[in-house]
């Protein structure tokens, strides 16, 4: 339908009629009284000088009489009826959408014609209603339906009776990208610009989403109290959280609220789109911000801990989580504990939980500490078994051999099975009691069978210490047997230091000759007597057993003596 264009003298005219219409901005000012008008404006003109009622111009209501294959007859109260094209009735699938009786209204274009019979226009009438339709919604800031019926440059446009303009920045309140799939919906928008003189029209979605967003915002102002249980749809979700839509503010409900139990992610748990329910933890209303909460819906399992559960009871439980440290065990939803590494076994180093446990593995075990305000729970599984430490020293008191094999060699020792899961050390400096024992540890391998000596055990601590060169007699015990303070020896000199020179006695004992026992004259240094390898006559002057230690004089076997 082609809206009435015409020149700016006959505005007003027109407006007085109630009809809006477009100015022919085509036609150069002075040239306006030529401007050729069409029919309908020529009508329109002309009806604007007549009576009110049944005069050319006016839309009044009339009764549809009959309908047949030339159009609808209308009475409309006159001497002579009116008849419509029907054209002006067809619907979509090309039927009359009027049946006789039904009352319409419709514009009259003519009181007789050539027949005698009155000249009517339903499209017209509808026309300017349409028109008289916005602008009252413009003037009256009200709400006009209307379908979006294409994308045009700017924005899109809007079948409203007429064609109107809706540009982009008032589709929505946030910016659209893509306006394609609104083609073809119906909504409501208000009239923001509404031109007369030029038949303007421009529309706004934005104002209606505001207006009701505002609303929502005030009924979620009067919902929105802390401890408030409320609903609404889960929006966007993150790695920390998920955003609700509260119908017209967002919540933000973060993963430490949405279960009493361990989250990896908020999306184990929720789906956009899903419906969900939350607590009000906090609302900032000048931010606009509120904080949500799920988890708050239940009680906190830790508020009835000691009731369920005691320090020693065995409890069952599903390893959530493995940490360098230990593993968390999940009682029940909410619920965890740990089971520390130095808590897993009595026997095996334990460096990291995944050598005894992974996650989800089903494991029972003891409950060793509770700290209801730290919430935290400390779990042993290694007190599921008696401590196989308990009892060893009356089992093996020091002293005791043992032949049995050895389990594995390292730098600093051997290893020997002493009972299921317990080795004993024979440390390098316990293979041997003469020469390096890490050169022993090459005449051995694992599998191999020794013989061994308790030297002590320590329980708390899981320590087994054995030694190999005690099977033997000691040097220093051989020594002893034969030398005395006042015994004069003769030995090889094994090392020359500032302080003095190193004898050895005999194998694996060596006595100190100090500088000043070297001579009865002053020795500047002891390199200046001796040299190593050279084998000199010494007395012994004293005896450490306990540090087994010997101290010796060479002046005192001089013929210079005392």
């Amino acid at each position: 339908m082609n809206e009435p264009v015409v020149p700016n003298d006959k505005v007003e005219t027109f407006r007085n009629l109630g009809i809006e219409v477009f100015v022919n901005d085509q036609v150069e000012d002075g040239e306006e009284a030529d401007a050729e008008l069409t029919d309908f404006e020529k009508m329109l003109s002309e009806s604007a000088q007549d009576e009110p009622g049944v005069a050319v111009g006016s839309v009044v209501q009339g009764i549809v009489v009959k309908t047949h294959s030339d159009g609808v007859l209308v009475d409309i109260g006159h001497k002579s009826e009116g008849l419509i094209q029907k054209n002006e009735f067809l619907s979509p699938t090309g039927e009359i959408n009027v049946s006789e009786g039904d009352t319409i209204e419709v514009y009259i274009e003519k009181i007789e014609d050539d027949e005698g019979m009155v000249q009517l226009s339903k499209q017209k009438a509808d026309l300017i209603r349409v028109w008289d339709k916005i602008a009252w919604a413009c003037q009256e800031d009200q709400v006009i339906e209307g379908t979006i019926i294409g994308k045009v440059k700017g924005g899109l446009a809007v079948d409203i009776g007429v064609k109107a303009f809706l540009p982009g920045s008032q589709v929505d309140i946030r910016p659209v990208k893509n306006v394609e799939h609104l083609v073809g919906q119906i909504m409501k928008f208000k009239v923001i610009k509404f031109n007369k003189r030029r038949g303007n029209i421009v529309l706004s979605r934005k104002a209606i989403v505001e207006l009701e967003r505002k609303d929502l915002q005030k009924k979620l102002e009067d919902m929105v109290k802390e401890g408030a249980v409320i609903e609404g749809t889960v929006k966007n979700i993150t790695d920390y959280g998920i955003f609700v839509d509260l119908g017209g503010m967002d919540g933000l409900l973060h993963i430490t609220d949405m279960s009493w139990g361990r989250v990896k992610h908020p999306s184990q748990l929720f789906d956009v789109g899903d419906n969900i329910k939350a607590k009000v933890l906090k609302y900032d209303p000048e931010k606009q911000r509120i904080s949500l909460g799920v988890k708050q819906l239940e009680p906190d399992p830790w508020q009835s801990l000691a009731e369920k559960y005691k320090i020693s009871d065995k409890i069952k439980g599903r390893v959530v989580a493995l940490a360098d440290y230990g593993a968390f065990v999940e009682l029940e939803p909410g619920l965890e504990g740990l089971i520390h590494v130095s808590e897993m076994s009595w026997t095996q180093k334990v460096k990291h939980p995944s050598q005894i446990l992974k996650e989800q593995d089903l494991v029972e075990a003891v409950i060793l500490e509770l700290d209801t305000a730290s919430r935290r729970m400390s779990l042993g599984l290694k007190q599921l078994n008696s401590n196989p430490w308990v009892g060893l020293e009356e089992k093996y008191p020091v002293g005791t051999r043992l032949r049995t094999a050895i389990t594995n060699i390292t730098d600093f020792g051997i290893f020997v099975k002493i009972e299921d899961d317990i080795d004993g050390l024979v440390h390098t400096s316990d293979i041997v009691w003469i020469g390096d024992g890490r050169d022993e540890l090459k005449q051995h391998k694992a599998g191999d069978e020794v013989e061994v000596e308790v030297l002590a055990i320590d329980g708390e601590n899981h320590k087994f210490s054995l030694g190999m060169k005690q099977l033997t007699e000691s040097p220093w015990e051989s020594f002893r047997k034969e030398y005395f303070v006042g015994s004069v020896v003769e030995g090889e000199v094994t090392k020359v230091a500032d302080f003095g020179v190193f004898l050895r006695i005999i194998p694996g004992v060596e006595g100190l000759i100090h500088i000043s026992e070297l001579s009865h004259e002053r020795i500047e240094h002891p390199k200046k007597f001796c040299q190593s390898g050279e084998v000199l006559k010494a007395e012994i002057r004293s005896i450490d057993d306990e540090a087994h230690k010997v101290s010796l004089s060479v002046k005192a076997v001089s013929g210079d003596g005392d």
